[in-house]
């Protein structure tokens, strides 16, 4: 309590704040959901700010999937992976029983559920491969764009891009082989879908441990924080491993109020073919956006879409998190290569997760952790493909893990 009292008496000089910010984030929340709580509905509201909490997490914590497999795959450093793998587990024990329950207060839930088939495979492989040239995966390049980085928001606007020509190509996609989606916990039973999906989750944390003992001979370790207490708590650096916890919670409140687990980008289709309409491309003749949800997604507010309300929060709770640190700090200058890996790596990002029916959220965490099948070969097809993009970032002056 003392040390609260005394942060707060003198916030400015103590947490070194941007103040600009932090005002805005802060007055975009109250009223964001606010206006949300009046013009849909309460849980909408309540989703946006769980959003907030999830930009908050992620980047305090610069919990993203990329940096933590480049670095595995040049360093064989696994932390981040392990961190990765326990919030999957964390999400899955809670996610399977739910989801063969069906409904939890009424509200039916369903889970990240998609066909095992060639669109997963290639789409992964092109997502991997782009995430590693554009600098960050589909919740990356939203709580880093959040955060100031003008070269996300270029990867963001071609992620965007992509979206859009996937939703053009998905139906010829799902006409390739596939098999049907498979659960484990319909497969395999509750008590089996859980066991199977720790065992794997366990093993995948298991090999990094191996790798990375027989290069280094033990496992990195984690240099203590200058900060403690309440400035860590609202300035960071949130321990890797607690976030990975925090993260599988806001999954499972997302989960419980939206009646499906947390997605990303769905929403940036639904952006772009919302723009594309405004300028008269008609989208909306499409098959894809002639599909129920898609549909009903196209001819509605977008403030009525959970997805895009979540992003704008993951957005806006990073610009926060950015703020209260201290290091909102939007950077202008993109030399030519990075923008042009940057463009490259959004298209092939979005056009990947359409084909694949999500990201590293919605396809590899909510998938795995809803005992999705999918999810474990989106994983293995996005590891491999971001083999492919560690391998071409030097020709575009990206060979360094921190370098955006």
């Amino acid at each position: 309590m003392t040390e609260i009292n005394a942060a707060l008496r003198a916030p400015a000089a103590r947490f070194n704040l941007d103040k600009g910010p932090v005002v805005v984030a802060v007055l975009a929340f109250v009223l964001g959901a606010l206006a949300l709580g009046e013009a849909i509905s309460p849980r909408q509201a309540l989703l946006f700010l769980i959003g907030g909490l999830l930009g908050m997490t992620l980047y305090h914590a610069s919990f993203g999937f990329t940096g933590g497999w480049r670095r595995f795959v040049v360093e064989r450093r696994g932390r981040a992976i392990r961190a990765q793998m326990l919030m999957i587990a964390a999400a899955s024990v809670v996610f399977i029983p739910l989801l063969a329950a069906g409904s939890i207060n009424g509200q039916a839930l369903s889970g990240a559920f998609a066909p095992v088939g060639i669109s997963v495979l290639v789409g992964a492989a092109m997502f991997g491969l782009g995430m590693q040239l554009g600098g960050g995966c589909g919740s990356g390049t939203l709580f880093t764009v959040g955060g100031g980085s003008a070269r996300m928001l270029v990867t963001l606007i071609f992620f965007i891009v992509g979206a859009v020509i996937g939703t053009a190509h998905l139906p010829w996609w799902l006409a390739q082989p596939s098999l049907q989606q498979i659960s484990l916990g319909s497969a395999l039973g509750v008590p089996g879908g859980v066991i199977v999906t720790l065992a794997g989750l366990g093993a995948v944390a298991a090999i990094t441990v191996l790798i990375e003992r027989r290069t280094h001979g033990s496992l990195e370790e984690v240099k203590p924080s200058s900060k403690h207490g309440f400035a860590r708590l609202l300035q960071g650096p949130w321990p890797l491993f607690a976030a990975g916890l925090g993260l599988a919670a806001l999954n499972i409140a997302t989960l419980v109020t939206a009646g499906h687990p947390w997605s990303v980008t769905f929403g940036f289709g639904l952006w772009g073919a919302k723009m594309a309409q405004a300028v008269g491309f008609p989208v909306e003749t499409w098959a894809f956006w002639n599909w129920p949800g898609p549909a009903k997604a196209l001819g509605s507010s977008v403030l009525a879409d959970v997805t895009s309300v979540m992003n704008f929060g993951i957005i806006l709770g990073a610009a926060l998190a950015a703020g209260l640190a201290g290091k909102f700090a939007p950077k202008v200058h993109v030399p030519f290569a990075s923008f042009l890996a940057a463009a490259i790596g959004g298209v092939l990002m979005g056009y990947g997760a359409r084909l694949s029916f999500g990201c590293n959220v919605g396809a590899l965490f909510s998938g795995i952790a809803s005992g999705s099948v999918h999810g474990w070969l989106w994983f293995a097809s996005a590891f491999a493909g971001s083999l492919g993009g560690v391998a071409l970032r030097p020709l575009f002056g990206l060979d360094g893990f921190n370098k955006k």
